[in-house]
């Protein structure tokens, strides 16, 4: 019981899986476990706290006259009723709570597991869904692993692994162990039932968010960055135009002595 209370507990808190969902999965996993010993769960109540991560299992019966139960699943004996509540009549309701222990110690360890496993896969689709919502958006992570092929990327916000090609990589970018890197999102998918969240430093978008981010003027709707073509690494042309007349495209992307397009540049 403890440890299926310590499961709920542990990934209720600091995960991005909403509470209605948390105690659906509970409740789930409790039914069949109900299931599995009485084989039905009709006249069983299951009851989660959220904020304490209580959990209560209650038994509801009928009260009948002694030798006249016919279905054990949803009448009791009135004398065995009173064992559980003395004031109890025939024609009530017998609500008696269960031990979980009592359901076995093996049930409860696959329960457990059940429940571990349904939380990971919730957790998974969460950050599929939510890396989705923000690809082309700029991503700044810890350089965490160095491999042949690719860099693994531990984001800032919310420590996800997230993965660079050394294909999606300016040339002459080199990176050690405990780096900060800045990229954009580029393309998240499922593989093996596991979110694969693709970052990217040469793709054209990635220079436009950059100068969306050192440039106000582009960012309220003044300034329009019309096309983009770089070779990452050695040299880039942004076309850009001005929707004020007022204001000058090239000179508010360049700024005061370069200071707005200098970052940029060393990006």
């Amino acid at each position: 019981m403890v440890n299926l209370v310590d499961v709920f507990s542990e990934f209720k808190t600091g995960k991005n899986i909403d509470r209605p969902t948390m105690v659906r999965v509970l409740e789930d996993v409790f039914r069949t476990l109900i299931k599995k010993k009485y084989i039905t769960d009709e006249n069983f109540d299951v009851i989660v706290n959220t904020t304490t991560g209580d959990l209560e299992i209650w038994r509801v019966r009928e009260v009948v006259p002694d030798g006249e139960v016919t279905d054990e699943n949803a009448q009791i004996s009135e004398s065995e009723a009173r064992l559980v509540d003395e004031s109890l009549d025939v024609g009530e309701e017998c609500y008696e709570q269960l031990d979980i222990e009592d359901f076995g110690r093996r049930a409860i360890m696959a329960a457990r597991q059940t429940l571990v496993s349904r939380i990971m896969e919730l957790e998974k689709d969460e950050i599929y869904r939510k890396y989705t919502e923000t690809v082309g958006d700029v991503v700044t992570g810890e350089v965490n692993q160095i491999m042949k092929k690719e860099m693994l990327v531990l984001d800032d916000a919310t420590g996800n692994e997230l993965v660079l090609p050394r294909t999606e990589m300016i040339k002459g970018d080199y990176y050690r162990k405990g780096d900060m890197v800045r990229a954009i999102i580029k393309k998240v998918e499922m593989r093996n039932n596991t979110p694969y969240i693709m970052i990217s430093r040469t793709d054209p978008s990635f220079l436009q968010k950059l100068m969306e981010a050192e440039v106000p003027e582009i960012e309220d709707g003044i300034i329009e960055i019309k096309n983009i073509v770089r070779l990452p690494g050695e040299r880039a042309k942004v076309a850009v135009e001005s929707h004020d007349d007022r204001v000058d495209p090239v000179g508010a992307c360049v700024g005061m002595k370069g200071s707005r397009i200098h970052g940029i540049v060393r990006e």
